[in-house]
């Protein structure tokens, strides 16, 4: 089965969002201080963890790529909530779009796949 192009943009939307939460980690144990809280820091760990793996068990089709999404979609938004707690830093609020994007994208890709699967 072919990736769609619906697939495809979700896909992306996982990478863009790891790879935002990455530079997001960095960025804040940079800046230090309440920057570095543990509650923020964990939240972009898990948003940044399950957007890669949701992205790879995608592209591979794994039969438990929608369960993942949903996941992902949890830890995106928990993430994007973590983020808007500081809404002056611009890090942040770009970070917290990103995630609430893959948020939305893998529940479109969640529901796809549970159809596609049936």
């Amino acid at each position: 089965m072919e990736l769609s192009p619906q697939m495809h943009k979700s896909i992306e939307a996982c990478l863009a969002c790891y790879t935002r939460c990455e530079e997001t980690m960095s960025y804040c144990l940079q800046q230090g201080g309440a920057y570095a809280d543990s509650k923020l820091m964990r939240a972009l760990m898990d948003c940044a963890e399950t957007s890669r793996m949701c992205a790879q068990m995608a592209m591979r089709m794994s039969a438990m790529t929608a369960e993942m999404c949903e996941m992902t979609a949890r830890a995106c938004e928990m993430c994007a909530e973590a983020c808007a707690a500081m809404p002056d830093d611009d890090m942040l609020t770009k970070c917290a779009e990103a995630c609430r994007t893959c948020a939305t994208s893998c529940r479109s890709m969640a529901q796809a796949m549970t159809k596609a699967m049936a």
